[in-house]
């Protein structure tokens, strides 16, 4: 998809979920002497400390960006501000950050609820109720932040952002939130699901998300790398941690 965008003439500015604002110092040292070099990215940024997937699956997507000469922007909160979420909710980041990302009053009373939901059923019933709410108030955090971020760095031309479907829904993800700090912008918002032996059309992925519809503008199904409950797994990862 990027290599596409730039084979029109677009040289939009990417961005990444997994990559915070406190990456940009190393992202900026490290393209300074390895500007074509997607390879190293992953080490500059220590990335293995992150929890996300190899940088290996990412790096194809970086150096799609650095061929075309893009700029790569880390569009995520600083670890500093994730940490004031988890303690004191939106409140923690202080009225300065929460004018600059436009926060406002916060998600409304129904999309509050309905984003705890998502957050109870991707951590399989194990997500702490107490601190749902605080949860909710990191999640609207980011996305807002990742939308400031986009809108910054794609002034020129553009940006196009890598992040988990969450993040990429129409009603109360990052796009919502581009409508108010990029507001008239054209954005488009393309979810990769894996296929389902049991589900056989469209409408029937769309029933398993909340409204019965695909928050989506595009959906891009791909084969399933497993067959195993992810929840199994999450049960897993828990009971390791427990140990």
């Amino acid at each position: 998809l990027v290599r596409a965008l730039i084979t029109t003439g677009r040289r939009p500015a990417l961005g990444f979920e997994m990559l915070s604002t406190d990456d940009m110092p190393a992202i900026a040292r490290y393209l300074a002497g390895s500007p074509k070099d997607a390879a190293g990215l992953g080490d500059a940024v220590n990335w293995k400390r992150t929890g996300w997937p190899d940088w290996r699956f990412y790096q194809p997507i970086a150096q799609a960006a650095l061929d075309a000469g893009l700029p790569i922007a880390a569009t995520n909160l600083s670890r500093a501000a994730i940490e004031a979420l988890r303690r004191n909710g939106l409140a923690g980041l202080g009225p300065a950050v929460a004018t600059q990302l436009k926060l406002g009053a916060g998600p409304s009373p129904a999309t509050r609820a309905a984003m705890a939901q998502e957050i109870r059923e991707s951590h399989c019933g194990h997500a702490p109720e107490g601190a749902l709410d605080k949860m909710v108030d990191t999640q609207w955090a980011r996305d807002a932040r990742m939308a400031e971020a986009l809108a910054r760095a794609g002034g020129r031309d553009g940006a196009v952002l890598i992040a988990g479907t969450g993040h990429a829904r129409r009603d109360r993800g990052v796009p919502a939130h581009l409508a108010r700090h990029a507001p008239g912008t054209s954005v488009a918002s393309v979810a990769l699901l894996e296929v389902d032996a049991k589900l056989t059309a469209p409408a029937e992925y769309a029933a398993r998300w909340d409204g019965g519809s695909l928050p989506f503008d595009y959906v891009w199904f791909t084969p399933r790398i497993d067959d195993v409950d992810p929840c199994e797994k999450f049960k897993q990862q828990l009971e390791r941690l427990k140990k």
